[in-house]
């Protein structure tokens, strides 16, 4: 017994010093993080007297090769570091005539959200916290956007990527029952159907799910770049005659090329008559239903068994911020949730391993999960739905501008129909215009001037412009067309292909 309680006091002392991450003095410390917090407001405040991007200096990128320091720095030190070397070379989709992929801007309101959140370091796997009720009632909110039943469930992922590789998994459940977690695919010969257009992170979620990339059928598109409903017909039905079993079908709420949107209320009833789960990519176009006007152009989507998308792009919300939404709330819980679960996650009656079941652990695949949902709490607490509904709908706006401006200069031709917000066209070379183009599209990027990326249409290379933006404006369009004419025709004099 002496001997145990000297050494309890040995103990003892050796944790008498202090140890802890905190700041040794916080005033210091909130003088470092105010002007932190300044700088990147006036960061976002001042974007537009910016570059889009920058290319990084090999002299820049060789200082992060430096080895893992063992001992720190003064956090003043390190802020000085990262405003010379990291943030005059990030991706620039903050900056208005960011255009070349579907990113949001972010909003200074979301910085604050994403800001209180890491500050409270919440763990939303489960338990009985307010943090979950903030998740639960994002989710709710956007259920009765979309017109969900009060049935609905969702989770807030990284993005949806993530989501539709989640829904795959739903819907092989939905189709094979609970028994599948266990025995696996085995030899049930499942398929799926996308168009040609569908995003390459669908055929990606077939793959990790198990079934292979094989397993998805790509069926052609018609002349406006929507899912042709005659093909998919035609390939579910010969499919079951070669002993298939098709169980889902991807629809597109605004394709990554164009923006074209699929018949999603005739895919939804083809679905119901099929006995096929019925998904929605919703990740360029669905919260447009924000939008009163753009709305109708979305009709079928109420009648999904579950959508992914994106806060992080139309919404405005800094990434992450992806969600998904399922129909039946008790067929994701039936995909995910586990009676077998360690003595140390065991739910209790009362306590903090209580509250509501299910737990966003039993509705998807992770268990450390963080605070995403409190940065688009405070966004549509802080803005609007009205407003952000309305930022949505003046992008596609700010598309027709740009679509006429470019059918009025004939060294530049409109591609596709601009359905939503995403343009697509290319300047004239003489020749090899397809490889002009796509230099093309690096000379805009390294002018700093805008960025564009480029996509294939009809086996064209094509610039594509994307305007998620919210604080992109008429005088931007003009910039990014004046931009591309004046370095086209200086490529075109170059390479003899005016």
């Amino acid at each position: 017994m002496l001997l145990t309680q000297k050494k309890l006091v040995e103990l003892a002392r050796s944790l008498e010093d202090r140890t802890d991450l905190d700041p040794s003095d916080w005033s210091a410390f909130r003088e470092d993080a105010h002007r932190i917090l300044n700088d990147m407001l006036d960061y976002v405040e001042g974007i537009r007297h910016r570059p889009v991007w920058s290319k990084m200096p090999n002299e820049i990128r060789k200082a992060f090769h430096a080895p893992l320091p063992g001992s720190g720095r003064e956090l003043s030190t390190i802020h000085t570091e990262f405003m010379d070397t990291v943030l005059p070379y990030t991706v620039g989709n903050v900056h208005p005539r960011f255009m070349g992929w579907v990113h949001g801007g972010g909003t200074a309101v979301g910085m604050v959200g994403e800001m209180v959140a890491a500050g409270l370091n919440a763990n939303l796997g489960g338990r009985d916290h307010a943090p979950i009720e903030v998740e639960r009632q994002v989710v709710r909110w956007i259920a009765d956007l979309f017109h969900f039943p009060a049935t609905a469930t969702g989770l807030l992922v990284t993005g949806t990527s993530i989501a539709n590789f989640i829904a795959v998994l739903i819907a092989r459940v939905a189709t094979l029952g609970a028994e599948v977690r266990r025995t696996g695919i085995g030899s049930h010969a499942l398929v799926a159907y996308a168009s040609t257009a569908i995003h390459n992170c669908v055929p990606k979620a077939l793959d990790m799910a198990g079934f292979g990339t094989d397993a998805l059928r790509l069926i052609q598109v018609d002349e406006s770049g929507r899912i042709d409903l005659i093909a998919l017909a035609d390939t579910v039905t010969r499919d079951r005659n070669l002993g298939y079993r098709p169980f889902l079908v991807v629809g597109s709420a605004g394709t990554v090329n164009t923006g074209a949107i699929d018949d999603l209320l005739e895919l939804s009833r083809f679905c119901r008559r099929e006995g096929l789960w019925f998904h929605i990519d919703g990740a360029i176009g669905a919260l447009g239903m924000l939008s009163p006007t753009l709305r109708p152009r979305f009709s079928g989507l109420e009648q999904a068994d579950s959508i992914a998308f994106d806060f992080h792009k139309w919404g405005q919300i800094p990434y992450d911020a992806g969600c998904l939404l399922v129909r039946d709330g008790a067929t994701q819980e039936c995909a995910f949730a586990t009676d077998a679960a360690a003595a140390y996650l065991r739910r209790e009656s009362r306590g903090l391993a209580g509250g509501e079941a299910p737990w966003p652990c039993d509705l998807g695949p992770d268990l450390s999960r963080g605070f995403r949902a409190l940065k688009v709490w405070y966004s549509f607490q802080a803005l609007g739905a009205d407003r952000l509904g309305a930022a949505i709908e003046r992008t596609c706006t700010l598309a027709q501008y740009l679509s006429l401006r470019i059918e009025l200069e004939t060294d530049l031709e409109h591609m596709t129909p601009t359905t939503l917000n995403i343009v697509c066209f290319r300047y004239r070379f003489s020749c090899d215009g397809n490889r002009q183009n796509a230099e093309l599209a690096a000379d805009i990027q390294e002018s700093g001037r805008a960025v564009l990326s480029t996509t294939k249409i009809g086996g064209n290379t094509v610039l594509r412009c994307a305007i998620v933006n919210h604080r992109s404006r008429v005088e931007d369009m003009d910039i990014l067309v004046d931009t591309v004419l004046v370095l086209g025709r200086q490529r075109a004099a170059e390479t003899g292909s005016a």
